[in-house]
């Protein structure tokens, strides 16, 4: 099961031709249960924004939200989707003038969370305009690539300096003693980290941002990624960093109860 619509209608042919050649836009990816979504507000505020900055106009929310009702009406009622934001107005857009968005949502079978501890190796690499979920993925998949043929999980990306940001595609969040931490260098604010960070505080458990180094990872306890797929998939290792599976244990069963304090929101 796979489809995909644009603005709310089918996307054609031409149309999807089109955007195969597109590289300016951002997305937001999301899992929807029940037609409902963990985080969907943070999600609708993120594209909202991100418009805003790419497009000079605002995404509305509900025309968003209009849209996603539309395209899995007629689905089962778990499944993965991905909402794409881009403009055919392209004379207007490299003019420098503000362009209305369009916005393609595609639907696929529902992506199943993974609680395998992963093996990441540590590569130099800054994304593009870090703070946005934007299009501009090559550096990324390029080094998953290379990381898994070293041997290796996925990559986790760290600064000129030596300070980590985030993982290939997602956040990495630290133990340290009964804290989470997370990395203070540039990255994309996740739609997990954020609802962990909202759950984390409804629940009490404290926790601190800070730049995290290379040389002082082997001082955290453990290490977590997050995605739209996962509230916490363990770390077992970072290079030659290891952590023991107890605190791994702890930090996984606290963010996915720092998920669940916040609650799903109707589509």
């Amino acid at each position: 099961m796979l489809k995909a619509e644009i603005n709310g209608r089918p996307a054609t042919s031409d149309q999807l031709a089109a955007l195969a050649f597109a590289g300016y836009g951002h997305y937001s990816s999301l899992e929807v249960r029940g037609h409902k979504v963990r985080g969907l507000g943070l999600h609708l505020s993120r594209l909202r924004d991100s418009a805003q900055e790419l497009f000079g106009r605002p995404l509305d929310g509900e025309r968003v939200r209009a849209y996603l009702r539309h395209a899995i009406a007629e689905t089962p009622g778990d499944v993965s989707v991905r909402i794409n934001v881009f403009s055919f107005d392209t004379r207007g857009l490299w003019s420098g003038a503000a362009v209305e968005p369009d916005v393609l949502i595609r639907v696929s079978p529902p992506i199943p969370a993974d609680a395998t501890p992963l093996r990441v190796t540590s590569v130099a690499f800054e994304r593009c305009l870090p703070h946005l979920k934007n299009v501009a993925t090559m550096g990324l998949w390029r080094h998953t690539r290379q990381a898994r043929q070293a041997g290796f999980d996925d990559a986790l990306f760290v600064d000129r300096d030596g300070f980590v940001s985030e993982g290939s595609t997602w956040n990495i969040a630290f133990l340290d003693g009964n804290e989470v931490v997370w990395p203070a260098a540039p990255a994309l604010p996740g739609i997990a980290k954020l609802a962990a960070q909202h759950g984390l505080e409804r629940l009490g458990i404290p926790t601190r941002t800070e730049p995290v180094h290379l040389t002082r990872l082997g001082s955290y306890q453990a290490a977590a990624l997050m995605s739209s797929i996962t509230a916490g998939q363990p770390i077992a290792a970072i290079d030659d960093i290891h952590f023991e599976r107890g605190p791994s244990d702890m930090l996984i069963e606290t963010l996915h109860r720092a998920d669940e304090a916040v609650p799903l929101e109707e589509i």
